[in-house]
């Protein structure tokens, strides 16, 4: 196994890539969301890579043009389907033993996999998918205020706490006040996103993590039933606990492993 810098070509611009190496015929494509660089923050998504593939697999990461050290401008999440298809040609000719594709983006880039109708994927793992069309508005949706006081109330030291004056009372109220708003309408990203993954005929898993408020306005905007979701208990956005991370990587090679 080794890693290997690249660069490939989309519509005339080059972009940056790296390849992490290994003799799996599944591969993993890692989608960078936001303006984030490949390795990721702290290099969260290189060390991920490195682990993937000495498991067996082999890892692709990219820049999309105008992030990073690739060229062009950058064109955001919505347009970055030819970003994604250029990927994985590069992927397919550098690791030409691979024959099945595993997608994985965390927030808006699982909104642009999801867009992109998988983006030319065989199999999509898809985590807290970005629906927020304000994104200046980071307000928890109503459902997941209720949830949370609800699961406050099934627990004893909670209500001891209240009964006690260990709670703030006007926080409480702002938070009751937001509880009882109704349902966040479907936004219209939400609704594109749902109906490029219809398109989509091979893998799909949808990771939600549970602390996370991108994860809970996802979940106010689709089918909470929806069998594709998987939820990971106590997990922040970008799984950086011990346990949530150990979970991340666990489902990234059952799609692997398909």
């Amino acid at each position: 196994m080794s890693r290997l810098p690249l660069t490939f070509g989309c519509q005339g611009m080059t972009l940056a890539g790296t390849l992490d190496t290994a003799p799996g015929s599944s591969g993993l494509l890692l989608v960078s969301g936001g303006n984030e660089v490949r390795a990721g923050a702290f290099s969260g998504q290189a060390r991920l890579a490195a682990r993937i593939a000495r498991a067996g697999f082999p890892v692709f990461r990219f820049d999309r043009r105008g992030i990073g050290d690739s060229d062009g401008e950058n064109r955001g999440f919505r347009r970055s389907e030819k970003d994604i298809a250029a990927a994985i040609e590069a992927f397919r000719a550098m690791a030409p033993g691979i024959d099945r594709i595993v997608g994985f983006g965390n927030c808006d880039a699982a909104s642009a996999l999801m867009l992109a109708e998988g983006g030319g994927c065989d199999a999509l793992v898809l985590s807290n998918p970005w629906t927020i069309e304000d994104a200046a508005d980071d307000t928890p949706p109503p459902e997941a205020v209720r949830a949370r006081y609800l699961d406050k109330l099934r627990r004893p030291s909670e209500i001891m706490r209240l009964l006690r004056g260990g709670v703030n009372l006007r926080k409480l109220a702002r938070g009751l006040k937001q509880a009882a708003r109704p349902n966040a309408a479907p936004t219209s990203l939400a609704q594109e996103m749902r109906q490029g993954i219809a398109g989509f005929d091979g893998h799909v898993a949808i990771l939600l993590a549970i602390a996370d408020r991108t994860a809970q306005a996802f979940e106010s905007r689709w089918n909470r039933n929806d069998e594709r979701i998987v939820r990971c208990e106590g997990a922040s956005h970008a799984y950086v606990e011990p346990h949530a991370r150990e979970w991340l990587y666990e489902r990234l090679l059952e799609a692997l492993r398909g």
